[in-house]
């Protein structure tokens, strides 16, 4: 959710509840607390990981993209300051968009296209040839889904959201004793969770941070603790707008037991939840998408199979290039295929998708289409959950369908998974894009093939050259080559 300006206030105004901390000197205290209380588990730091991508993609030719196993090599040694320092990390990611929250979330696509500043990136490319500064740098797209499944290939646990990720995290954070949430959000502030530390003033190398002290706040406006829950919506969050309490603020009145403010102040109480959302799962299949979800394993399905629909946020498409098709169309009979796949009764999927052309007034309205295979359709509860060989030459030829690949099958065990994996998309896009060039298709390849065979370091010093020629930008619809003359 997030209060405007809460942080910034109490850092030119309040300067004596945002301390410098070190975090593994916080961590030996918090320990001893532990071990005084009895409790098993060592000092647990409860992690935003949407707050952190900013922080950890440091890659500096972002705009080529190929950076993964840079990225990698950070995140790595990113968990290892934490582990070394006897600190353990739970991750938390969005995983939903709560319906209440959708006309804000859709105001943000909405501000982030006006503001263009993802056009503004593609205009300096195409006018010199480079990548601009970090002043236009854009986050690559699907970076957070990623991110979730390299953090588990790191040993960490991660969560995906099941409601708002900001509760989730605090109400974790307060049942489980934490030693703290570690973000960059002011929400933290108001939540009695667990103390919160910036990420954003991270010194990783020597795990200081800033503390942002919610009772030293109180202390210098006034407040009780348990007020800054109606501080916060008197200010404006995502639910109750800054400019529906304007007239409260001017006139002083004492409207505030207003439906949305009491529904927002609400939002804050993590006492009136008796369990943790994660161990309160629905009976049947839908209560196996739910796990799946929570543990970012099958990330998007929960929401399809339970609320039906789905959404998806800016990514780098050049709207001034009108021979390119958006990302959103290029893929779309592929997901139908998919929510075919996954639902047993298909109804009509309302979906999200920020992309050039689209207002955002009202979703999508997509039809499942189901996938073509010999015999009964399977169903995604056999193919997550069935054993033996039969099940995997299902599974197998379900993802060819998708793509509408089926021939591609007697290549399995042939070529690398990866590689096959790798061209099934651009077969796909070929069939899909009818722009696409050989060079295109060549980018794509070349980027499967080449840069997984490279180190890190020999990718970090390879340099594209700024003379006559092409720099080469993979989007999720296709490559774009822009040329300097």
């Amino acid at each position: 959710m997030g209060v405007k300006g809460l942080q910034s206030f109490m850092e030119r105004c309040c300067p004596g509840a945002c301390v410098t901390v070190n975090l593994q000197q916080m961590a030996r205290k918090h320990a001893d607390k532990i071990q005084q209380a009895h409790m098993s588990s060592g000092p647990t730091l409860v992690v935003d990981g949407m707050a952190c991508l900013r922080h950890w993609y440091s890659c500096k030719d972002w705009v080529c993209g190929g950076q993964w196993k840079e990225y990698m090599e950070v995140l790595k040694s990113w968990v290892e300051a934490f582990t070394s320092a006897g600190i353990r990390l739970v991750f938390f990611f969005d995983g939903v968009v709560e319906e209440q929250k959708r006309k804000q979330w859709v105001r943000k696509r909405i501000i982030l296209t006006v503001n263009n500043c993802i056009s503004k990136m593609f205009r300096h490319l195409k006018a010199h040839g480079e990548q601009p500064g970090r002043e236009l740098f854009c986050l690559p797209s699907g970076l957070a889904t990623f991110t979730r499944f390299a953090l588990r290939l790191l040993g960490q646990e991660v969560f995906c959201s099941v409601r708002e990720a900001d509760y989730e995290i605090a109400s974790y954070a307060r049942q489980h004793k934490s030693m703290g949430i570690l973000g960059q959000d002011s929400d933290f502030i108001i939540y009695d969770s667990a103390p919160y530390f910036s990420v954003a003033k991270l010194q990783i190398r020597s795990l200081t941070t800033v503390l942002y002290n919610q009772e030293r706040l109180c202390q210098t406006v006034g407040l009780d603790v348990n007020q800054l829950p109606l501080l916060a919506c008197l200010l404006g969050n995502d639910v109750v707008s800054e400019e529906k309490m304007q007239h409260i603020r001017n006139n002083a009145i004492s409207t505030y037991r207003c439906f949305e403010l009491t529904y927002g102040c609400c939002l804050y109480f993590l006492q009136q939840i008796n369990k943790s959302l994660y161990f309160v799962f629905l009976s049947g299949f839908p209560k196996a998408c739910r796990e799946k979800h929570v543990a970012a394993d099958g990330f998007m399905v929960y929401s399809i199979v339970c609320e039906g629909v789905i959404e998806c946020s800016n990514t780098l498409e050049d709207e001034e290039d009108t021979e390119l098709l958006p990302h959103a169309l290029v893929y779309k009979p592929c997901r139908q295929r998919i929510y075919g796949l996954v639902l047993d009764d298909p109804p009509v999927i309302r979906e999200w998708f920020v992309y050039p052309g689209n207002p955002l007034k009202d979703p999508d309205m997509v039809h499942p289409v189901p996938i073509s295979l010999p015999g009964d359709q399977p169903s995604l509860d056999l193919l997550w959950f069935g054993t033996g060989p039969d099940v995997s030459a299902l599974r197998l030829m379900s993802f060819f369908s998708i793509f509408d690949c089926q021939e591609f099958s007697e290549l399995h065990g042939v070529i690398e998974d990866s590689l096959l994996a790798a061209l099934c998309l651009v077969t796909y896009i070929a069939l899909q894009v009818q722009t696409l060039s050989q060079e295109d298709v060549d980018a794509y390849l070349s980027q499967a093939v080449c840069l997984r065979l490279k180190s890190s370091q020999e990718l970090k010093n390879i340099k594209v050259s700024y003379k006559r020629g092409t720099i080469i930008i993979l989007t999720n619809t296709r490559i774009i080559i822009a040329l300097r003359y």
